[in-house]
């Protein structure tokens, strides 16, 4: 269940980072452009906080049930000075938490917007600062503090 989980929370990344990246390009070219907000538009925004959230479910579960965040909980004095268990442990988790908070404050005020242009800035400024604080928080395979495997298979 463990391998499983992992899995599909690493496959899942790419289509919240492309969702984001759509999401944005489409918000800054609705904002800058002075374009009517659509249904199309108004999907735009769903599915990226979709895959948001379907990312979150994932890695909450995968959070409770991974031995790295078991050590880490259970022997917190010593684990919290090892850098990937407390990257695991402490830090990956809260600034997810703090960028999918952000995509669904974001994503909810710019549904409540009466302006076109209100709606497409929202988005834009929200959504950016969600996909910097996910940029920054995913383990790449570059990073020379956590590297982890940009694809991980079943």
């Amino acid at each position: 269940m463990y391998s499983t989980l992992l899995t599909l929370h690493s496959l899942t990344r790419w289509p919240v980072l492309g969702s984001l990246l759509f999401a944005l390009f489409w918000a800054y070219r609705g904002w800058l452009l002075n374009k009517e907000f659509t249904t199309f538009d108004d999907r735009v925004r769903t599915i990226a906080t979709s895959f948001a959230h379907i990312q979150f479910v994932l890695g909450l579960c995968l959070y409770f049930i991974s031995p790295i965040v078991s050590y880490f909980l259970h022997n917190f004095g010593t684990a919290v000075h090892e850098r990937v268990i407390r990257f695991f442990g402490m830090e990956h988790v809260t600034m997810m938490i703090i960028a999918v908070g952000i995509i669904t404050v974001g994503s909810g005020k710019a549904k409540r917007l009466k302006t076109d242009k209100e709606k497409f800035k929202t988005m834009a400024v929200w959504f950016t600062i969600a996909l910097l604080v996910i940029l920054s928080s995913i383990p790449w395979s570059f990073s020379p503090l956590i590297s982890r495997p940009n694809f991980r298979w079943f």
